[in-house]
């Protein structure tokens, strides 16, 4: 059988690497809801710029068809 490997560490080093991840994981955890404040106003940005393009679309549409209508339709002989 092979031999086992013994680890002699401190408990307080051991202890203090702990802590010192913990603190990383509660920094990153306060900073989740930024985030996710930053993201709910790119969706309502994106959905605002979404109707406005679908408006223009729209205004070009209806300009094209009336000069359709008006030069297709009435010009003169």
């Amino acid at each position: 059988m092979s031999n086992p490997i013994i680890v002699e560490t401190r408990l307080e080093d051991v202890l203090t690497k702990i802590e010192n991840r913990l603190e990383r994981i509660e920094t990153k955890l306060e900073a989740l809801p930024k985030i996710e404040e930053k993201l709910d106003g790119r969706e309502k940005r994106v959905d605002k710029l979404e109707t406005s393009q679908n408006r223009q679309i729209w205004v070009l549409i209806v300009a094209v068809i009336g000069a359709i209508i008006k030069f297709g339709f009435f010009s003169n002989p």
